[in-house]
């Protein structure tokens, strides 16, 4: 099952094992239980302190369970956890054998201390990039606290059950037999969405720190560029995100990212988050600003979080990136993960053999319909212009597909279904004003991005299209105000610019202290 390569970093990981663990396996007939099968023996073979039990009784088969001997195994795999997945195989091989999690003693302290049951299962497609971060987080879980117990099951292998819990959407959590949540969510968000004192708790935390010379807002590209510089300059440096790593956390493959010849957006974001953290900065993470104060006659400037508590600074760069653009159309939001997509790498193996759309003709709208091409039965390609933006060699390669049908100038009017998922659109030619529906099963949208600046009207310009007005030096409208990243009107939304205007705005704030 595994190869050569795989086998030899598997056994040095497998070394670190402080006690001995058991993996219980629950088989049926099936050629996927022969391939779990195979699995498991690879493993048991590569260290003596992993044996292989074939006995198990879960409901669920093929599954394998990850025990202590003698205890009951509260780590499951409904599945074979490779691709996005093997990291969570091997973490919780490490962490049930007793190696220490790379986790703060306040986190953990925080999950040995919840009270009651709790059984998490994780709707998860092999090819999701978000799913592991879940599947690791209750994992991790089940590990430190004896009352959690925690389940990955791939949706690929268990259709049926995917079908009857009309799951259309990864990852999607349940807890005790109940939705728990949709999408990614790390493990501090897990928490505090089951600790219902933890946000009180942390806004007084907050609230009682003293004022930083630079508050960054944001932990995308352009925060994270811009923390390091001000840190650098020895100044009291503050991060506070609504979820470290933004929109990065969301890609898949990044080519383009000088140097590094190929990446996946969430190991860019687990690296930006640790080289952020090897500096003195301040990290306060899941916590969503709503409003911004700049500073005036001698006072601080003043950023206001959701949760009440308020941050001052002498300086603010404001780096909030921002966030898939919605159509806004009928339908839309009720049918959101009940067919209505945005990710095609996560959600698209949940459509194997159905119809889905595709909305948008730029470079991602196009890459989606070639990836979903190759999983579902067709795809309706639509455009609102008269021609599809992405690049040339993007077109010949949609163009040569059979499956694909490619509408331009077609205003999508609605999102349709029966009350419990999509069932098609509705959309109108331009040119003529004639209405069709098409009738499908998924709707992916990907009509490009829409800045988080929400909570700064008033404070600083923004522009026609709500991004924050800069000057070269990355100087908002406000004094000792400054922006970077994707929410600012710097043209081409790219990580390595994000991150180089993170850069300058942070100089340019350094420089505003030293002159104030």
């Amino acid at each position: 099952m595994l190869d050569t390569t795989i086998k030899t970093q598997l056994t040095a990981y497998l070394e670190k094992l402080q006690q001995p663990i058991e993996l219980v396996a629950s088989l049926d007939d099936s050629a996927k239980a022969q391939e779990m099968f195979s699995l498991l023996q690879d493993i048991a073979s590569l260290s003596p302190k992993v044996t292989l039990n074939s006995n198990g009784q879960a409901a669920r088969r093929p599954s394998f369970a990850i025990a202590r001997p003698g205890e009951a195994g509260r780590i499951e795999f409904a599945g074979i956890p490779m691709g996005h997945e093997f990291t969570s195989l091997v973490l919780a091989l490490l962490q049930t054998g007793g190696h220490p999690p790379k986790v703060d003693e306040d986190t953990i302290a925080q999950i040995r201390g919840l009270q009651g049951s709790y059984q998490f299962e994780v709707f998860v497609s092999l090819s999701c990039h978000n799913c592991p971060d879940v599947v690791q987080a209750v994992n991790l879980m089940a590990v430190l606290n004896p009352n959690v117990r925690s389940v990955m099951i791939d949706g690929g292998v268990f259709q049926q059950e995917v079908t009857d819990r009309q799951i259309m959407g990864v990852p999607a959590i349940y807890l005790n037999g109940e939705q728990f949540g949709s999408g990614r969510m790390g493990l501090e968000e897990i928490i505090a969405k089951l600790d219902t004192g933890a946000v009180a708790r942390e806004a007084e935390k907050i609230a009682a720190k003293e004022p930083f010379d630079v508050l960054i807002v944001g932990g995308g590209p352009a925060g994270a560029a811009a923390a390091i510089y001000a840190a650098r300059k020895g100044i009291r440096t503050g991060v506070v995100a609504e979820r470290f790593g933004g929109q990065v956390l969301d890609t898949l493959a990044i080519e383009n990212f000088i140097s590094v010849q190929e990446t996946e957006g969430p190991k860019l974001a687990m690296a930006l988050e640790q080289h952020v953290k090897s500096y003195d900065v301040d990290v306060m993470n899941l916590q969503r600003a709503a409003a911004l104060k700049p500073a005036q006659n001698g006072q601080l400037a003043e950023v206001t979080l959701e949760s009440g508590a308020v941050l001052k600074s002498k300086a603010v760069i404001v780096a909030t990136g921002a966030r898939w653009r919605e159509m806004n159309v009928p339908g839309e939001a009720e049918y959101r993960a009940k067919g209505v997509a945005y990710c095609p790498h996560c959600d698209g193996p949940l459509f194997k053999g159905k119809r889905v759309a595709v909305i948008g003709g730029g470079n991602s709208g196009v890459e989606a319909a070639i990836d979903l091409a190759g999983i579902v039965t067709h795809v309706t390609l639509l455009e609102f212009g008269d021609s599809l933006r992405a690049d040339a060699v993007l077109q010949k390669k949609l163009y040569s597909l059979p499956n694909v049908r490619v509408i331009t100038n077609a205003q999508t009017t609605e999102v349709t279904g029966d009350g419990q998922k999509v069932n098609g659109l509705r959309y109108q030619e331009r040119i003529t004003g004639e209405n069709h529906h098409v009738a499908l099963e998924g709707i992916f949208v990907q009509i490009g991005l829409l800045p988080n600046t929400d909570w700064l009207k008033g404070s600083v310009a923004l522009s026609p299209r709500g991004e924050i007005e800069v000057d070269a030096r990355g100087q908002t409208s406000a004094e000792g105000v400054f922006a970077a990243g994707d929410a600012t009107t710097a043209p081409y939304k790219q990580i390595i610019i994000a991150m180089g205007e993170g850069a300058k705005a942070s100089l340019s704030a350094f420089d505003h202290l030293i002159r104030s």
